[in-house]
Parts: structure tokens; sequence; C-alpha cells
């Protein structure tokens, strides 16, 4: 397959999703079947107070609904936890609360999580006869011994066969899989690589391994019972990924994800270039009008409170460091990089030179690149990571912080 240009998506004025004018809504479902060792989101193993808290985001979705009056919303995401153990009919009565309290654009982009035990061949059908447009399945890797460390709740050959009947229905399909796993050889890599390729997958979300603190996987390094994560390794596989994924025709447009024209996520998309959403749920995290709010993460508490039509909601109101400091982290992250001109405009002169002065060093190391653009009419530079500047890229951002 012919290579694509990365030039063809880096016009300063568009990116592979045309403009985004529009807001976007997620949705947190906190249930899953069983704790994942690596993982710190908000969730719970018990369902027991499912229907309660699907009457509450619900609620939440029209108590907000002033929020978003004069914006569309152009895509929806139901995370977790595991969305996926909802029914279609639960599916349909979050999605429907969305059109009846909001602006929705048509042929939203409607993405479901979802977990490979989930995707029975009865459920797929099912999912493919609802509103949902887009799955963005957790296979994490096509492995039993993977699967197992990581205690994952479904086996290496579920992963296989979920794929089997997803791609049957559905065109819009992201898979996550987990690289730099202790002891994982590049072959390894390599094959779990080649089995997503195999199954013709338009998009690949990949994440290194990573200890987060409170974990069961923090636990167990701590103890001696887990091997310690290898930096060198996990560097080695997203070496490996950028250039395999190059090869099939994937772009790779922001950091962790790897899309083929067209398949690009549109809802995460928005995040990265500073739009408007909506967090619905416990934990779940908006963003507004230049401020942040995030919800208590106790589904208990949550409830009550939309119970008593209180939001149970953080405000911060985010300073001019605060949103200069987002957007040269969401940038760098992406292919799209900084617009100088656009710090310049939106933060002023003083923030552009010292965003110049900070880079000098990651710069003169072949880490960062200032490239131009739409020469022909007016030359615009961009901040951009280099290959060798992309796995370093969340400690360089933060070098370049206005504290």
């Amino acid at each position: 397959m012919e290579n694509i240009k990365i030039s063809d998506y880096l016009s300063n004025n568009s990116s592979p999703l045309g403009k985004l004018d529009g807001a976007a809504i997620y949705i947190h479902i906190p249930f899953c079947k069983q704790a994942c060792h690596y993982c710190d989101f908000h969730f719970s193993t018990s369902l027991k107070k499912k229907e309660e808290l699907i009457n509450a985001l619900i609620k939440e979705l029209e108590l907000r609904k002033e929020e978003f009056q004069n914006q569309s919303i152009e895509t929806i995401y139901f995370g977790g936890g595991t969305p996926s153990l909802l029914t279609n009919e639960e599916l349909s009565l979050l999605i429907n609360a969305v059109y009846t309290n909001y602006q929705v654009v048509d042929n939203p982009e409607i993405t479901l999580e979802a977990n490979p035990d989930d995707l029975t061949e009865k459920r797929v059908k099912e999912l493919a006869n609802s509103q949902i447009n887009r799955l963005s399945i957790g296979i994490q890797s096509f492995f039993e011994d993977d699967l197992k460390s990581m205690n994952r709740a479904h086996n290496a050959t579920e992963a296989k066969e979920c794929l089997k009947e997803a791609t049957r229905y559905f065109d819009n399909i992201t898979i996550d899989l987990i690289y730099g796993i202790p002891n994982m050889s590049l072959e390894k890599w390599n094959e779990n690589l080649k089995i997503a390729f195999n199954f013709g997958v338009n998009h690949i979300s990949s994440y290194a391994l990573t200890v987060e603190p409170k974990t069961a996987l923090d636990s167990f390094i701590k103890k001696g019972t887990y091997p310690p994560i290898d930096e060198e390794l996990a560097l080695e596989h997203f070496n490996h990924l950028i250039a395999e994924t190059d090869k099939q025709g994937f772009v790779h447009y922001e950091i962790s994800n790897f899309g083929k024209p067209n398949y690009f996520s549109k809802h995460n998309t928005s995040y990265w270039q500073g739009k408007s959403y909506l967090g619905i749920g416990p934990s779940a995290h908006s963003f507004y009008n230049n401020q942040r709010s995030w919800n208590i993460a106790n589904n208990t508490k949550y409830i009550k409170s939309i119970q008593q039509n209180q939001l149970p909601s953080t405000v911060e109101t985010l300073t001019k460091k605060n949103r200069f400091n987002e957007c040269v982290m969401t940038g760098l992250r992406t292919i799209w990089g900084v617009s100088l001109l656009k710090i310049e405009e939106d933060f002023g002169s003083e923030f552009k030179e010292h965003l110049l002065t900070a880079s000098k060093e990651f710069i003169n190391q072949q880490l960062l690149i200032v490239t131009s653009s739409d020469c022909d009419s007016n030359c615009i530079e961009k901040l951009q990571a280099t290959q060798k500047g992309k796995f370093l890229i969340d400690g360089i951002s933060s070098s370049l912080f206005l504290l």
C-alpha cells in the first residue's frame, strides 16, 4: 500500500475532520465485571445501582442542557468502565436524552467502548441495529498470558472472535493495544499488530503499560511479584508500532492514535483541538468557556446529588497560563503541532517568545522542530515533535509550561 503523505494533513486551516464548531458529550459508565490490574479509572464491580445510575445520567443531561444551548453536538462517546454492559434499551434511553435536550448534527459519531467478552455475535448484531456507529474495543493483547497478567475479563479466543463478528457489521472500529509489557518480545508485539492488521481495523489506539499509584500493578511491582516497567523495551515497541502502521496506510495523528484517512476519532480530536465537551456521570470531566469541571467520583453520592437537582461537580476557571500550557501539551501530541501564530493571537507575543526560548534546547537535540506551512499565501510556523521526540513528548511539553 502506498504510504500516506503526512503533509496532506497539516494544512494550517483544517484538520482531516473539517472545521469543528460543535461540541462533544462524554457519558461515563462506571461499571466493570472485574478490575484490571493497571486501571485507575473510576468504576464499580457491583451492578446493583445500574438502573439508578442510568436515571441519574439522564437527569444530569437535562440539568445541564443550558450550558450547550448555542452549540451543536457532533459526537457522543460512551466510556468507562465498561459501557458494553448496558443493554441496547439502556443505551437508547441515554442517546434519546441527548437528542431531547441538545441540538445534534446529522449523523453524529456515536462511539461505544466495549470489551471483547461482551461482543457475542448476537450482541454485535443488536448494536449494529442501534444508533451506535463506532466501536472502541479493548483488546489490549491477543495473547492469553498478557491478558491474565492484566486481569482482563476476556481471553485470547474472545479477542479474535469479537473482531471477526464486529468487522462484519461495523466499518468504523478502533481497538486498544498495550505495548511495553515486561518480557514481551518484539516478535510477540509484532504478532499483535499483524493480527490487528489482518482483521482490517481502520484505527488503533496504543498505549505503553504504565504504573499508576494505588493500582494492583503498582502493588505487585513494589512487592517484587511483577517485573518493573522497561522504558527501553517500550521505546522499541513504540518505534516498531510507528513503522508498521505506516506501512499499512495509517496516519500517526496523535501520539497514541493511528487512523486511516477518514477514520480519525472525531470525539478525541475535539479534545486535542480545545473544543467544548460535556462530561456526564461520576468522575466525568467537562470543558466550556475556559472553565473545567469534574463530577464526584462516587456512584452513591453522585446519584443522591442528581436526585436532589444538584450538580456534584467542582469548577475551575482556567488562567491564561493554564490555557497556554494545555494548548502546548495537546498540540505537541498531534500532527498539527502548535501554531506560533495562534499562540501569539490567543495569548500574546510574550507567550510566543517564551515558547520559542524554552524550545531551543529540544530543537538543538532534534526532539522538536519548527516547520512552515501554507507558504503560497502566508507562512504559518508550527512547533512539532520530531520522530525522535514523540516518545518523550509529555516530559518535553511540561518543560515548556509557564508555571
